[in-house]
Parts: structure tokens; sequence; C-alpha cells
């Protein structure tokens, strides 16, 4: 695997506070890469830095051989975005606003089969206001796709969805990266970057603490003596939950 993304010596800075230190790591072509940390430590502004939305003030980041601070517009066209808080119009249709989306980019699209890809077939002549919390999620996923980008970025994706909404967009970000999509994302779930993510970077205070797998960083943790209380389960109450009530996401 070849590195997509290289990070060094990232810095943020707000007046006399730096949120994000001189961070380094990269990310290899085709995988899902993690950001975990506590609210504050810094992830959706290293985020935001990637994706040239926030100047960088210290440090470098190239994605696909490109200078993020240099070549701010180049970068756009390469990634797709998806923020916590996305809007849309509010009188377009889901049609509508994905052909507005391509046409920004120079792009036609296949609007049915990206609304497909998405579960969102039924919804094609619907307003964004008329989606459930799952359906906006995977909406907005969907125009992320206009550009048909090499790396998707992704913050906090699965925030306030109920089960079945989790572990459909779990499937829809699987796919998408068997498509041949980098995708990095930051979540406050560990179970879903236990799930989803091939390596991760562990933040706080704006400093990466480790960058590793998750099983692997799991193995260190009991190298070092971490032994808690094991009750060994065949399922927990969300496998009841899911069981009870359906996979199927309720549109």
């Amino acid at each position: 695997m070849s590195k997509i993304i290289e990070v060094h010596g990232l810095t943020k800075r707000y007046g006399d506070q730096t949120v994000v230190k001189g961070i380094d790591f990269s990310v290899e072509k085709g995988e899902i890469f993690g950001i975990l940390g506590p609210n504050g430590a810094g992830k959706t502004t290293t985020l935001e830095m990637l994706e040239a939305l926030r100047t960088i003030d210290d440090g470098t980041a190239v994605i696909d051989g490109i200078d993020v601070a240099k070549h701010p517009k180049k970068i756009k066209d390469i990634i797709g975005i998806q923020l916590q808080s996305t809007n849309f119009y509010d009188h377009l249709t889901l049609t509508e606003q994905l052909k507005m989306f391509a046409s920004l980019y120079g792009n036609m699209i296949d609007v049915a089969a990206l609304l497909a890809k998405v579960q969102l077939t039924e919804k094609a002549k619907n307003y964004v206001e008329q989606l459930s919390g799952g359906q906006k999620q995977r909406f907005a996923i969907a125009s992320t796709l206009v550009n048909n980008p090499k790396v998707l970025f992704l913050d906090e994706p699965t925030t306030g969805l109920d089960p079945q909404a989790r572990r459909n967009l779990w499937e829809l970000i699987k796919q998408i990266r068997e498509e041949g999509v980098t995708i990095v994302l930051t979540t406050h779930y560990m179970d879903e970057a236990e799930l989803l993510c091939d390596r991760l970077a562990i933040m706080d205070n704006g400093q990466i603490i480790t960058t590793d797998s998750p099983h692997n960083l799991i193995q260190q943790l009991l190298k070092r003596g971490f032994k808690k209380k094991q009750v060994v389960e065949q399922a927990n109450l969300e496998d009841v939950f899911i069981d009870l009530t359906g996979k199927a996401i309720r549109d």
C-alpha cells in the first residue's frame, strides 16, 4: 500500500492557544483511518486543515501528492467532506441537489445510481427536510461522492442515529472503501472505530498519543497488565434491539 495522506508537524493556533500541536501521521491508500479523542482534542480542527477549510499555521499536509496549503482548490477537487452539520437547500429535491453539486465540479453523474447506493431511490423527489436523521446522513454522504473523491472525510457520521441507521451507515462506509476510496473519520463511538478502522490515531490536548490498528492497541493495553471483570456474552442489548425490531431501515 502507498501513502495517500502525509502529515508532518501540522499546527493550528488561535491567538495564544495552540489547538493542534505539531502532529505527524500518514494514511495508506484504500484504508479507513480513524481519529479519536475527547471533545477539544483537536480532531475536527485537524480534519478542517486537511480539507483546506482552515489555514495551516505550521507544518505540511499532502494529499495524493498535492500540498494542501499551496493548492487548496486542487485538494477540494479530489476529496469529499461530510461535516457534523450539513446544510442543504430547502426548495430543491434530492435529485436536483445532487445535479447542482455535480455541476459545481463540471461533472455529469448518474443521480439514480447514486441515490440507489445510499438507499434513497424512493426519496428522489423529496426535500431534505422530509428525511429522517439516518436518511439525511446517507444523503450527506451521497453529496460528497458527486466528484468521485479519492479521499472521503467523515466527521462523526453516526452521531444521533438509532441502531439500525448506524449499522446501515457502517455498511455504506465499508462499501465506499471497497470501491477504492480512502476514508478518514472521527467518532466518539469506540465500537464503531473498532469495527470500521484499519488504523487509528488517538488525540488528546492537540497531540497524537499513539497510532496503530485497533487490535494492536488493545493487545498493547493487555500486555501492560490491564485487566477488567470479564462477562462473556454472545450478544449485547443492541443485538437484542436489532433482533426484535429488525435490521431494515425505518424510513
